[in-house]
């Protein structure tokens, strides 16, 4: 029987897995977690999303009361901000145990590297949660507005099921959706309903241009997440209706709340100075168009939440002055 040749066979690299509990993986070797990890899995970036409805809801209500309620206005600051960093470690922890988040680009996911316990990052986002709880309830105490306690625990319970739950509504395409609800409509019409207990015209476009400016966010991180998304299942709206129509809807969402500044300037002429935000949605629907590697989509992402917040500070002036 005639010697076979050997061939020495190169080790194979074990397929990373794209579910299961990340307490039973290996951890990345990326050193230990510092206070800087923790910041960037809180998303600042995001931020802006949460003030600019605030602002122009504060804003609208000057409109029909010249009075500024700055104790209820910070209380709504709060609310919506604590919110949003609850929502994005709430994501951090529900992505991580399911395996979707093992190969990402942008901050840091504390559960998927496994440099974190799972529970750990879920005390933290109940943490958050709470507090913008809290908040909310020293609203309704002040202005004796207690049905609104449903509408607090609505939002609440609509950030936690965005990734977490059996069937969380971002893996079948409902994010934008509930975005435009919730960081929209919600919080802009939440605020200046409790200033002013009316809610004038202006309000509703500064709030329907507040929820496309937050879906444009949204889309411009799943446009980045496409490839690793279909990978693991998770069902976006840009996974259904692919590449190029995310860049056109993402184009739509930055223009169209520009079309709504002009219909405010007709009465409220400062408001075409919002067209200055332009200055950052523009190079953001650029790179959306024009990007080659996932990673550019991060400033693109920055700039689009850039623009929420330079158009919400030209409303607010241009309805208070």
């Amino acid at each position: 029987m005639a010697a076979s040749s050997k061939k020495t066979k190169k080790p194979s690299h074990p397929k990373r897995r794209t579910s299961g509990n990340p307490a039973k993986r290996p951890v990345l070797e990326l050193g230990p977690v510092t206070t800087k990890d923790w910041i960037g899995a809180a998303r600042l970036r995001t931020l802006p999303l949460a003030v600019a409805p605030v602002v122009i809801g504060t804003g609208a209500a000057q409109t029909v009361d010249r009075d500024f309620h700055w104790v209820i206005a910070l209380f709504c600051l709060a609310v919506a901000v604590l919110l949003q960093v609850g929502v994005n470690f709430a994501n951090d922890y529900s992505d991580g145990i399911r395996g979707t988040d093992a190969e990402r680009v942008g901050p840091a996911r504390l559960t998927a590297s496994g440099r974190v316990p799972a529970r750990r990052v879920l005390t933290v986002a109940l943490v958050f949660f709470a507090l913008a709880a809290l908040a909310g309830l020293a609203i309704v105490i002040r202005t004796q507005q207690w049905w609104m306690l449903a509408i607090g625990a609505l939002c609440i319970v609509a950030a936690w099921f965005y990734t977490g739950g059996k069937r969380p509504y971002g893996y079948n395409a409902m994010g934008e959706l509930f975005v435009f609800i919730f960081f929209g409509l919600v919080a802009t019409l939440g605020t200046t309903w409790v200033q002013a207990f009316q809610l004038p015209l202006q309000a509703w476009f500064g709030a329907i241009a507040a929820g496309l400016l937050a879906c444009a966010v949204l889309l411009a991180n799943n446009l980045r997440d496409i490839d690793q998304d279909r990978e693991s299942g998770k069902r976006t709206l840009t996974v259904l209706i692919g590449k190029r129509a995310t860049q056109v809807l993402f184009t739509l969402f930055v223009l169209a709340p520009f079309a709504l500044a002009a219909t405010i300037a007709l009465l409220f002429p400062i408001a075409w100075l919002s067209l200055l935000a332009l200055l950052a949605g523009l190079p953001a629907i650029v790179i959306v168009w024009s990007y080659r590697q996932p990673r550019e989509l991060v400033i693109a992402l920055g700039l689009t939440s850039l623009t929420a917040l330079v158009y919400a500070g030209f409303l607010y002036w241009a309805f208070v002055g």
